[in-house]
């Protein structure tokens, strides 16, 4: 879910311009073009606009417009995009919030192998994408690398899928965080629902991205320090005094220990823990030399994330045992608070608090980046007409996208009133079935990503691209990703709860209409797309323009 926003950076001192605004913080990093388009310009695309020199009058907007249609722009450095990358992955909250639930509904002490594989499938995912962004250069990410490998039909039914992937992620992470607020604050006999924080979380998200006030990088970037510091602190200390019962390496990381249990949800949120990595390439437009820091950051980020969960997971087997941290995982479900037991019993009480507060930063800063991250999807494709044109102006005042950012706010509201008045439990059900249901949806984007990446370069044969990158590698991720995809599906009924009349895991009306919610978005996407080029061709034309850059 450290700035988890994406539109804060590290400033390396290096930016050519700056843009101060008062009443809000803006780092020189992030910098909004905002040129409009003119009667100067008529026909230029907004991804070609440029910012006038800071005190010049050139094109002047009209005082009664709050917005303009504008792009996005920066000087980003591989350094910046990783930290929002890492900060968005939340890796407190993945060892806190995800590992738990791996641990006790898939595959037991296993789970820690689960991250080796998927970060394996994500690098082979991760070298086609990088190939394909230095002739794709759009903010679109999946949007746009599959509609320009593809056809834009499929284009714009990713575009869908993609929404409401990222939208199900945030949304259990607004159940989490609740719930996190919830039980701390019983400690100070503070006592309200848990979707009361989770409400308020959400109107702050709303308002930060829609002025595009950004927490300081310095405290954000501590934030971050420390939330790494205190997994790595409590994972020696768990191996430095030998667990509960020794280091056991063939009981998380043998192949045997990989299939047992049920490997396809293991995998859920073992991929779930890399939502989001991907979203280097939607900063393309923000960052500097986008050919070469682009495809860094995201080896770069994939392989830190891999490494740390890896780690982290194993020792928080190690803590309880193989034979006992499934057991430990089922008792501390309802509260969540498996990590801050962990952290008590092998440091002290003092050690679970630190945990509570940096794990409720940890999942505030990460619903903040999928909240900017939907936002810029949503701009991109309001800029190529996939979406209103309306999403793809930004704030005159503030340089955010405002529109979209207000947009996804409803969005994320009405998702979250349905888990409450439907009353389900924030962490069990809230969290980890959207949880499935996004992870789902991200390995179905990923998947098509990989074709798109072998199908775009089989038909740019003159484009200078190794067989490795345009073919191997993406043909490998996607028969990895495509069996995953399939193990998912199968062992979705398990994660829910679905079953026959003998208790057997079985889908029923619940599956089906949770990852029917994926197949409708995708396919109401492609709808749009099929009868945008029958009833308006030069409108579909636009669009497919608008996915090729």
């Amino acid at each position: 879910m450290p700035n988890k926003n994406p539109s804060t950076a590290c400033d390396n001192g290096r930016s050519p311009r700056r843009l101060q605004s008062k009443g809000h913080s803006t780092m020189s990093t992030d910098i909004l073009n905002t040129e409009p388009l003119s009667a100067d310009n008529p026909g230029r695309h907004a991804a070609s606009s440029s910012l006038p020199t800071p005190g010049t009058t050139s094109n002047p907007p009209p005082e009664s417009s709050s917005s303009t249609r504008q792009s996005l722009s920066g000087s980003l450095g591989v350094g910046a995009i990783v930290f929002m990358v890492v900060a968005a992955a939340a890796p407190l909250t993945v060892i806190g919030g995800g590992a738990p639930v791996g641990i006790l509904l898939g595959n037991g002490a296993g789970f820690p192998s689960t991250y080796i594989v998927a970060g394996i499938a994500l690098a082979l995912f991760s070298v086609g994408l990088s190939a394909m962004a230095r002739f794709v250069p759009k903010a679109g990410a999946f949007f746009a690398y599959i509609g320009r490998g593809l056809n834009p039909t499929w284009g714009l039914g990713a575009a869908m899928l993609a929404l409401v992937s990222y939208t199900a992620i945030q949304v259990s992470v607004y159940c989490l965080i609740g719930l996190q607020i919830s039980v701390a604050l019983e400690a100070f006999s503070i006592s309200l629902p848990w979707w009361a924080y989770s409400l308020m979380v959400l109107a702050l998200t709303a308002f930060l991205g829609y002025r595009h006030i950004d927490m300081s990088s310095k405290v954000l970037g501590v934030l971050l320090i420390a939330e790494i510091a205190v997994i790595l602190v409590l994972s020696l200390a768990i191996f430095a005094t030998g667990g509960a019962s020794g280091i056991h390496i063939a009981q998380s990381f043998s192949p045997q220990a990989f299939v047992s249990g049920s490997p396809g949800v293991a995998f859920m949120f073992g991929i779930a823990s890399f939502i989001g990595f991907e979203s280097t390439a939607i900063y393309r437009s923000e960052a500097k030399n986008p050919d070469r820091t682009i495809p860094r950051a995201t080896y770069i980020a994939c392989a830190f994330a891999s490494v740390l969960y890896v780690f982290a997971s194993w020792a928080l087997v190690t803590a309880w045992g193989p034979d006992s941290v499934v057991e430990v995982a089922g008792s501390t479900l309802e509260a969540g608070n498996m990590l801050q037991l962990t952290g008590e019993r092998y440091i002290g009480s003092w050690y679970a608090v630190v945990i509570s507060v940096l794990l409720i930063t940890s999942l505030f800063a990460c619903i903040l980046s999928f909240h900017n991250v939907l936002a810029r999807y949503m701009h991109a494709m309001g800029s190529s007409k996939a979406l209103p044109a309306f999403l793809a102006h930004t704030h005159r005042k503030h340089h955010s996208p405002a529109r979209a950012s207000l947009a996804q706010s409803a969005t994320a509201l009405l998702a979250l009133g349905i888990i409450v008045l439907s009353a389900l439990d924030p962490y069990a059900q809230g969290f980890t079935w959207f949880s499935g249901v996004a992870t789902a949806g991200f390995v179905t984007l990923m998947l098509l990503t990989c074709a798109a990446v072998i199908a775009f370069f089989a038909k740019n044969r003159d484009l200078e691209a190794g067989i490795w990158q345009t073919r191997v590698a993406p043909g490998l991720g996607g028969i990895i990703l495509a069996v995953f995809l399939m193990m998912i599906v199968v062992n979705f009924p398990l994660l829910v709860g679905d079953s026959d009349a003998a208790g057997n895991p079985k889908a029923g009306a619940l599956t089906y209409g949770l990852l029917g919610l994926l197949l409708v978005f995708f396919l109401a996407g492609v709808a749009q797309a099929i009868i945008l080029r029958l009833r308006r061709p030069q409108s579909y034309e636009e669009l497919t323009d608008g996915l090729a850059g």
